[in-house]
């Protein structure tokens, strides 16, 4: 991921440069650091439309689940049909429709939890990176900003 990767040189470059004597503070080049902010800004849009993807993507399997029980669900009433024009096995034909049914609505149940599952656990997966990226960001900005009122002070 691009994005920790330029964390990973800002956080480099905190740790490589310079010391004040007796201060624990450190003196950056604020360009370089600068520079490398605006790459993260440009890439975090890329984050944002992954997450909006996998958004989509679960959506278009939800769809998907519910346009299989509904096949399943319509192929089942077309068996019970044919089955009715036979008078002997009407009782059993009518037990085996609402078994039928009763499986295609459990699969189809099935298949939309599977599918909200798996979404959700891209989209958790996903929220926890933008979140931990969010706290390595904020840690950053006040690193930086105290590093520069520390040179103003000066």
């Amino acid at each position: 991921m691009d994005l920790l990767k330029l964390l990973n040189e800002i956080e480099d470059i905190l740790e490589e440069s310079s010391t004040i004597p007796l201060s624990g503070k450190s003196l950056v080049d604020r360009h370089e650091l600068l520079e490398i902010i605006k790459e993260i800004r440009i890439k975090l849009p890329d984050e944002i439309k992954q997450a909006e993807w996998i958004r989509e993507e679960r959506q278009r399997i939800l769809a998907e689940a519910q346009k299989e029980s509904e096949t399943i669900i319509n192929e089942a009433k077309l068996h019970i049909e044919e089955m009715i024009e036979n008078d002997e096995i009407t009782k059993k034909a009518k037990e085996r429709s609402d078994e039928i049914i009763s499986k295609a609505q459990n699969n189809a149940k099935d298949i939309r939890l599977g599918a909200k599952e798996y979404a959700d656990e891209l989209l958790k997966t996903v929220q926890g990176e933008l979140a931990s990226f969010e706290k390595e960001i904020g840690t950053l900005i006040k690193t930086l900003e105290e590093n520069r009122n520390e040179l103003s002070e000066m």
